[in-house]
């Protein structure tokens, strides 16, 4: 095994994720270990493409939409078309992100409403409790 090679357990340690998780994104054909036997050998480009998977996974990227920028790396040596279809996909997603901080933010300003009137609701039953 050289310098530039990883085993599955090496991949797992370095980048926090399970070795299902591997087999999952080799099933999807998104890595492509070289295979020893049994053995599983992820090179430098599989390293690289996993750094990748699990940012947009971690933005919130469809595996689809993760599998095309990838292809387009592929297609693409001077990644132009890769870089303007993730500048698209990323203010697209960020978009996303915002609206639904904002439904959010609405959600946890009225439950604050809510519990604030509970609150003096239940306040002003024990002060009457206790006056009568």
């Amino acid at each position: 095994m050289t310098d530039s090679m990883m085993t599955i357990r090496q991949m797992c340690d370095a980048y926090d994720v399970t070795p299902r998780t591997l087999r999952f994104y080799e099933a999807k054909e998104l890595l492509s270990p070289v295979r020893q036997g049994q053995k599983r050998l992820f090179t430098k480009r599989d390293r690289a493409r996993l750094t990748l998977i699990l940012r947009g996974k971690r933005f919130g990227f469809s595996l689809e939409e993760i599998r095309q920028l990838l292809d387009l790396y592929d297609a693409d040596d001077q990644q132009e078309a890769q870089l303007a279809k993730a500048h698209e996909l990323g203010h697209a997603r960020l978009d996303e992100m915002v609206a639904q901080r904002d439904a959010l933010n609405e959600a946890i300003d009225e439950l604050r409403g809510q519990l604030d009137w509970v609150g003096r609701t239940l306040n002003s039953m024990s002060l009457k409790q206790a006056a009568g």
